[in-house]
């Protein structure tokens, strides 16, 4: 059957929780009707349908017995859209299938141009060019650490003797699924001078370089429509053992509220609106000297521990974005 009324589609995978409740649960307070659409569930659980002729325009997903048709859907928030479970199919098409499925689902989400978004599909793809990212940040006018992203070994290791052995590393894309990472999480690291041995392993993937920021506290801070949440972290409690705040232990790392100076939200809102994104979650260093270094910007990134740790209402603030 069809469900009734103004649909909210929420795009997620069978594996995210709390953040896509916590959306849901505003949205159903706000009188409109949220459907959890898991991605990874498609094809082999979800259908997709869509008629186009001279006559006829019609899209539709089936899930179950349920149908949304286009024109019930109010707005899409992308929270996550995850690759096919396909562990029935046959290893030699596995690849093909799920590419043809990915492409599938995106082309029809693609052309539901007439809802709101948060965000975006392909303000999402642009926005998470981390390249794109630091020139856009350098032109606003926030500090950005010196990088390099290459596969060049000679590079690397010139770049490493260039920062005074003084590097980090990190991958071009976010793997992981929920708030919790992931099997195929990779975390940022320091990278090592014995790791300069192993640098020709770049010729199969580029990586990014960074140089090593001194750090006082980490910020977490989550943009939703202008407004800021912000999280911060003692970076002195961990950074002895870990360059990535992901990997220390809770209660080694508690979630602090905070706020940001004038002007480093100026700038930071001036990096959305060229990125002609809605939501992202921003991360930033604080330096011993009180200044604020930008690292990256994530369109679909975390802010559930934020919310649950500090009582942030981001998902109240990205329902109210959804239903503006």
């Amino acid at each position: 059957m069809s469900l009734p009324g103004d649909i909210v589609l929420l795009l997620t995978h069978s594996q995210d929780y709390f953040t896509v409740d916590r959306v849901a649960e505003a949205l159903t307070k706000s009188g409109v009707r949220p459907f959890r659409l898991d991605s990874d569930r498609f094809p082999l659980e979800i259908e997709l349908v869509a008629r186009i002729s001279s006559s006829e325009l019609d899209y539709r997903l089936e899930y179950g017995k349920e149908i949304i048709a286009l024109e019930q859907v109010r707005a899409v928030w992308m929270r996550r859209i995850w690759q096919p479970n396909l562990e029935k199919v046959a290893p030699q098409f596995r690849a093909a299938c799920a590419r043809e499925s990915s492409v599938a689902l995106r082309s029809l989400l693609s052309n539901w141009q007439a809802v709101r978004w948060v965000d975006d599909l392909q303000q999402i793809e642009q926005g998470e060019n981390k390249l794109r990212q630091l020139e856009i940040a350098r032109e606003v006018g926030l500090r950005i650490p010196r990088t390099l992203v290459t596969n060049h070994p000679e590079e690397v290791r010139q770049f490493f003797q260039s920062v005074n052995g003084k590097a980090i590393a990190k991958l071009m894309t976010p793997l992981s699924t929920g708030m919790e990472g992931s099997a195929f999480f990779v975390y940022t690291s320091v990278v090592q001078p014995e790791d300069l041995l192993e640098a020709e392993t770049l010729r199969y993937s580029p990586m990014i370089f960074q140089e090593q920021i001194p750090k006082h506290r980490e910020l977490r801070v989550v943009f939703v429509a202008g407004n800021f949440f912000v999280g911060a972290l003692d970076a002195s409690r961990y950074s002895a053992t870990t360059m990535d705040w992901r990997r220390a232990a809770m209660t080694d790392s508690p979630w602090e509220s905070d706020d940001l100076p004038d002007a480093v939200a100026s700038k930071l809102k001036a990096l959305m609106a060229k990125l002609k994104l809605i939501f992202g979650a921003i991360d930033l260093i604080e330096t011993p000297d009180g200044e604020y270094v930008f690292l990256e910007v994530n369109p679909t990134g975390e802010w559930g521990m934020l919310e649950r740790d500090l009582g942030y209402s981001i998902s109240g603030a990205i329902a109210n974005a959804l239903l503006s």
